[in-house]
């Protein structure tokens, strides 16, 4: 702005900046944009795969700067919501251990599990890994041998809602993600199937309990893909 900058001054969109004597354009910060993907099973998480499979990342609409980030990961035989983001520094908030952000699961689990159990369950139990326990868990029906149970943790090692079962003797045979943090999947959103979230959704998702971060202009779009 004419003057000569100092140690500690900052830019701020609108200001004129000049390097010997050159205008410098200052780039804007980008909007923070983030979708739901329904993830279904069969796809993996990653963009390159020698195994030649699907990827989640084949459906999602492209971007003009940067690249989608998977907010965790779903393995290639679980389903359910999926997140995505441009902005890292969200994705890394949203997955960083010490934050422990919320996530709900549907399960449905081989094997019949008394109450003792559960209780279990929820205490904690070895995984192989370390100990680790469900924040809550509760049998949502069933027939025969295969239960269906809610269940909600803290963490995202790999494979841990299959692990927590199978140290109690139940096996998974469907899993589905059903929450993120504040983030539910939309009912409406068929396998396969994306939403943008708007600005009021992402603002929730920044402020989650300790993943905030400096918001941007959110970008409010609605779409879906089949």
């Amino acid at each position: 702005n004419s003057r000569g900058a100092r140690l500690g001054d900052r830019a701020r969109a609108g200001d004129e900046v000049r390097l010997d004597g050159k205008p410098i354009a200052l780039g804007a910060r980008a909007s923070v944009r983030v979708l739901a993907y329904h993830k279904p099973v069969g796809e993996i998480v990653t963009r390159n795969d020698p195994k030649g499979r699907s990827s989640v990342f084949e459906r999602l609409p492209p971007l003009a700067n940067g690249k989608w980030v998977a907010v965790g990961r779903l393995d290639y035989n679980t389903s359910g919501l999926l997140l995505l983001t441009n902005s890292g520094e969200l994705a890394n908030r949203l997955m960083h251990p010490r934050y422990e952000v919320e996530r709900a699961y549907a399960a449905r689990v081989h094997g019949v599990l008394d109450d003792a159990v559960l209780a279990q369950l929820r205490r904690g139990v070895e995984i192989g890994d370390g100990a680790a326990a469900f924040e809550s868990i509760e049998a949502t029906g069933g027939e025969g041998s295969n239960r269906w149970y809610r269940v909600r943790l803290r963490e995202g090692r790999n494979r841990e809602v299959r692990r927590l079962f199978e140290a109690v003797g139940g096996r998974v045979n469907r899993l589905i993600r059903t929450q993120y943090g504040p983030i539910s999947l939309p009912r409406e959103l068929d396998p396969g199937g994306w939403r943008e979230l708007d600005a009021d959704e992402i603002a929730r998702l920044e402020n989650t309990p300790q993943a905030g971060l400096r918001r941007g202009q959110a970008v409010v779009q609605r779409r879906k893909t089949c």
